[in-house]
C-alpha cells in the first residue's frame, strides 16, 4: 500500500510538472492572432459591356496599372455630337467691331456735318433749324450705336454661355470615358475576381478584390492587465512558424488598441470571469519577404 501511495504521488508530481511546462510553452508570447490586410473591392464606375479585364486571382498588379475597360461607344458618339454642336455655335457668333463699323462711320460723318453747320451758323450762313437737325441726327445715330452694341453683346454672351455649357458636357463625358478604363488603385494581390470580360457592368458592380500584402496587420487579443503595457506606436516583435522550423521574426509596431472589450461582462461575475474580457490590438508588420499570408497565425511580444 505504501509503494502504491508513493507511485501515485510521483505520478501526480509528474503530471503537474508536465502541465506547467506545457502551459508555459503555450503562453510564451504576450499574445497571438491572425494576419489581416487592407482589402479593397474595385467596382465598375460605368455602365456597359466589360470588353477587357486582364487579371486573375493571385496576380499582383501595380498601382495605376491598366487592367481593362468597359464599352464606351455610346459615350464617344455623344461626345462627337456635342463637338459638332459647339462648332455650329461658333458660326453664329458675330464680330462686334465689324458689325458696328458702319454705324461708327455714320456717326463720324454726322459729327463732321454738325461742325460744318455750327461754323456756318457762327457766320450767319446757316439757320438754327439746321443746327438743331444736325445735333438731333447725331444723337439718334449715337443711340442706335449703343442699342446695336447692347444687342450684339447679349447675343454673343448667350452664345458664349451655350458654348460653356457644351464644354462642361464634353468634360463630363471625358470623365465618364476615363472612368470606364479600369485602373488598379493599389499595388497588391488579387484575392477574388467577381466579373469576367463580355459580362454587363453597372455602376457599383464589384469587379475584383485586391489586398495590400506588403503592409499587413496582426490582429491579436490581450487581457485587461496587459493594457497598461500596450500603447499605440510602441515597437513589437512578431513571430510566424513555418513547417516546424524556428520561428521567423519581424519588427512591428502597435497601430491600434481597442477601447472596448470583445465580450460583454455579466452583471455578477467572479474575478476569474473578468479575465475572459479581451481587447483587440493591431500590430503593423512589413511583409518584406512575402512569407506572411493573410489568415496566417502569428505571435507577438510587446517590447
Amino acid at each position: 500500500m505504501k509503494i502504491m501511495h508513493t507511485n501515485i504521488v510521483r505520478f501526480a508530481a509528474l503530471a503537474v510538472l508536465c502541465f506547467t511546462s506545457c502551459n508555459r510553452n503555450a503562453f510564451r508570447y504576450d499574445a497571438s492572432g491572425v494576419f489581416e490586410a487592407t482589402e479593397i473591392i474595385v467596382s465598375a464606375e460605368g455602365t456597359g459591356k466589360i470588353e477587357e479585364l486582364n487579371l486573375t486571382e493571385g496576380d499582383v498588379p501595380a498601382k495605376g496599372q491598366y487592367v481593362g475597360y468597359i464599352d464606351t461607344t455610346q459615350l464617344y458618339l455623344k461626345k462627337l455630337q456635342l463637338e459638332a454642336t459647339a462648332q455650329a455655335l461658333l458660326t453664329r457668333r458675330v464680330d462686334i467691331p465689324v458689325q458696328i463699323a458702319a454705324a461708327k462711320e455714320q456717326i463720324a460723318k454726322a459729327e463732321s456735318d454738325k461742325r460744318r453747320i455750327d461754323n456756318l451758323f457762327a457766320s450767319d450762313a446757316a439757320t438754327q433749324k439746321q443746327v438743331d437737325d444736325a445735333a438731333s441726327l447725331l444723337t439718334v445715330l449715337r443711340n442706335n450705336l449703343a442699342a446695336l452694341q447692347n444687342q450684339l453683346s447679349v447675343s454673343v454672351n448667350g452664345i458664349n454661355q451655350e458654348s460653356r455649357a457644351i464644354e462642361l458636357q464634353i468634360a463630363q463625358i471625358d470623365d465618364q470615358l476615363a472612368k470606364n478604363r479600369i485602373i488598379n488603385p493599389l499595388e497588391g494581390t488579387v484575392l477574388n475576381k467577381y466579373s469576367e470580360a463580355k459580362e454587363m457592368a453597372t455602376v457599383g458592380k464589384p469587379l475584383y478584390k485586391i489586398a495590400d500584402t506588403k503592409h499587413l496587420f496582426l490582429r491579436a487579443y490581450v487581457i485587461a492587465p496587459q493594457l497598461a503595457e500596450v500603447k499605440v506606436g510602441q515597437s513589437a516583435t512578431v513571430y510566424i512558424h513555418i513547417s516546424g522550423n524556428d520561428p521567423k521574426t519581424y519588427q512591428g509596431a502597435v497601430a491600434w488598441v481597442s477601447d472596448k472589450a470583445e465580450f460583454t461582462p455579466k452583471t455578477i461575475q467572479t474575478q476569474d470571469e473578468r479575465q475572459n474580457l479581451v481587447y483587440a490590438v493591431k500590430i503593423k508588420v512589413e511583409n518584406i519577404d512575402g512569407l506572411i499570408k493573410i489568415g496566417m497565425y502569428g505571435d507577438v511580444d510587446f517590447n
